[in-house]
């Protein structure tokens, strides 16, 4: 019955992974400059996901439709992220972005409130 589940869970996430690939929005556009001031700011920002988490792929559809060079990182089991995630984040649960600015880090969970914190600050 687990092998059951995981094989499941392993075949739709490659499918959400293989409609997301398809289906990709395009990039905004910017000027180099406006680029260039969009990574300075972008610096500070790390996406905690999963790969196939379908939350984290719609976060990273929006980063992708932003045009925002953000850093990912994998918080699966096993990987120094997800220690980083539990201890400083507070809680192994994805996706969790983390913003760095001004010497204070806060941790923003939840896609939708990442994507409109993102919109708000690069649209």
């Amino acid at each position: 019955m687990k092998l059951l589940v995981t094989l499941i869970r392993e075949g739709l996430g490659r499918l959400i992974i293989l409609i997301d690939w398809i289906t990709r929005p395009r990039k905004l556009k910017r000027s180099p400059e406006a680029q260039a001031q969009v990574a300075q700011a972008t610096q500070g920002l790390s996406l905690y996901q999963f790969y196939a988490c379908p939350f984290c792929v719609k976060t990273r559809r929006a980063i992708h439709r932003l045009n925002l060079p953000i850093d990912t990182r994998n918080a699966k089991p096993g990987s120094p992220f997800r220690q980083e995630l539990a201890t400083e984040g507070g809680a192994v649960k994805v996706p969790c972005l983390r913003i760095e600015e001004a010497g204070n880090v806060r941790w923003m969970y939840e896609s939708s409130d990442i994507i409109s914190y993102l919109e708000q600050r690069f649209a």
